[in-house]
């Protein structure tokens, strides 16, 4: 496998019976990177994890991850690999330092090595504070960095997280969300979550499932630049009411303008040649006598990518 991929999946296929989860997936993930797997409920993200850390048999194809086979070493995979599943269950009579303890001593540890990796760990994801209180009478937010913890107690050069957040309070998505992106470089994490907010904070490259199929895998900024509709916002100086109306029907008559919405003092112009808009939208704002006070080119959202190709694969 190239070293520069930490995992690859080919033709990856899962079924239950009579149902599909996952439809021959083929997807290359480059090492260090943050990769956010996207879909609604039951498109297969929970499968795929699982799939790729061998917790379930492919019904067909094959995955390697972090240079081993699927299926082919279990131990030696689960050597290279960490694991947060979506709903983490712990002994609630440990102690926080006590669970990374025993995930250190599965991971081979002891002694001085174990301690100080303990340690390391508890500071990292801000748990040193509560290292021997009992986890029973941890919060969500503190059991899913614990959660992280456990996983990277062997230094694993891929973590595979299962919607890390999706049951956690605002104050405790922020804080493991700030964790995951600290793990960028110095592990390939894959994130699975059905929450786009989290996609676009944390990760670099996005895949979206739907119906057991990838339909779209691509950096996170070509994925948003290219299945977005190019949109500008006009924000004129005040007192410009006639000049704006004008110049919002001269350019519905534009080839290159898909449409003008006029709202709150501002147009929004959408585009479907942008080297056009480029060239002509300005010098139009100028032959129109209008002042603005903002003039941008607006950042597309993850939504509105998803519903769209969601969308077209039904």
């Amino acid at each position: 496998m190239d070293a520069a991929v930490a995992i690859r999946a080919l033709g990856l296929t899962k079924r239950y019976r009579d149902v599909l989860a996952l439809d021959g997936l083929d997807l290359a993930i480059p090492a260090g990177s943050v990769f956010g797997l996207l879909g609604p409920n039951g498109a297969g993200k929970t499968t795929t994890l699982r799939l790729l850390a061998g917790l379930t048999r492919a019904s067909a194809g094959r995955a390697d991850v972090a240079g081993v086979e699927v299926g082919a070493d279990p131990a030696a995979l689960h050597r290279r690999i960490g694991v947060l599943d979506q709903d983490p269950r712990y002994y609630g009579w440990m102690t926080g330092q006590e669970l990374l303890e025993l995930a250190g001593r599965l991971h081979g540890l002891a002694g001085m090595a174990l301690r100080v990796r303990v340690h390391e760990l508890l500071e990292r994801v801000a748990l040193a504070g509560a290292a021997r209180r009992r986890i029973g009478g941890y919060s969500g937010g503190m059991r899913q960095r614990l959660g992280i913890a456990q996983a990277l107690i062997g230094r694993p050069p891929v973590l595979l997280l299962d919607e890390p957040v999706s049951s956690l309070d605002p104050e405790g998505r922020r804080d493991v969300l700030a964790l995951v992106e600290t793990l960028r470089g110095e592990t390939t994490v894959v994130f699975s979550t059905h929450v786009l907010n989290d996609i676009e904070r944390v990760c670099d490259r996005v895949g979206i499932l739907s119906a057991g199929r990838l339909v779209a895998e691509a950096p996170l900024s070509e994925l948003l630049e290219r299945y977005a509709a190019p949109v500008y916002r006009l924000d004129p100086e005040p007192g410009q009411a006639a000049a704006v109306a004008a110049l919002a029907a001269g350019l519905r008559g534009a080839p290159w303008v898909t449409g003008v919405v006029e709202g709150a003092g501002g147009l929004q112009v959408s585009v479907s040649d942008v080297a056009a808009a480029g060239h002509e939208l300005l010098p139009a704002v100028v032959a129109g006598g209008v002042v603005l006070a903002a003039f941008e080119r607006q950042r597309p959202d993850l939504e509105t990518v998803f519903l769209r190709i969601v969308a077209a694969t039904r």
